[in-house]
């Protein structure tokens, strides 16, 4: 067999592979979206108390798909889905609050956010360059972020600063997961590549929920 054709052969199963992926990736991700709002809208009279137990409770159905990933392609979609319900519970108060107060501040940081993750994750996607220090480096900055916000939180305009260095941290880390997404090779590993553009998409955006409520 000519090792032209063979290559060839492996070349366009390899891009049908990485396509099927994509287009799995983001299907989970639209569910989780899904799955999310109507989160938000069975949450919405709910108490912050509850709201913190859905939180928890979302991030342990996220540590549980690293362990059913290895065992069950069914337990870890529907992880997957009960992770974006809880946490559509958990932010359900906060995102009735602006419902009320500022609807207009959600649609302005809904708009900004599908940017966002459309420019970043382009790049990310297309772009030849390894990625993988700069999502080390980002996790780690976040990290730092989180302490930033422990400690410096009285600090005057600390919210702003933290939602600015924030959007820079996640642009970081959606390229990385977009690169991550194109680079696999496992289709089972869609269900936690969707969660991690998931929560990407998410945290920023909160961060620009924050930076649009304080211009309103």
């Amino acid at each position: 067999m000519n090792p032209s054709y063979s290559q060839a052969g492996f070349g366009a199963a390899t891009a049908d592979r990485t396509r099927t992926l994509f287009g799995q990736v983001m299907w989970y991700v639209a569910a989780t979206a899904g799955v999310f709002a109507l989160g938000s809208y069975l949450g919405r009279d709910l108490s912050h108390g509850v709201a913190f137990v859905a939180y928890i409770a979302g991030f342990a159905c996220l540590m549980g798909m690293n362990f059913a990933v290895r065992r069950s392609a069914g337990l870890t979609t529907g992880l997957l889905l009960a992770f974006g319900l809880l946490f559509g519970v958990a932010l359900a108060p906060t995102l009735t609050y602006y419902a009320a107060t500022s609807p207009q501040v959600l649609w302005q940081a809904g708009g900004a956010t599908a940017l966002f993750i459309a420019g970043f994750g382009s790049f990310g996607y297309a772009t030849r360059r390894d990625l993988s220090g700069i999502g080390r480096v980002c996790f780690g900055a976040l990290l730092v972020l989180i302490l930033f916000v422990l400690i410096f939180v009285h600090i005057p305009h600390a919210s702003l600063i933290y939602s600015i260095l924030g959007l820079v941290i996640f642009a970081g880390l959606t390229m990385f997961d977009f690169q991550r997404l194109r680079r696999s090779k496992n289709m089972d590993s869609a269900p936690l590549i969707a969660a991690s553009i998931f929560l990407d998409a998410l945290n920023v955006f909160l961060f620009f929920l924050r930076i649009f409520s304080r211009s309103n």
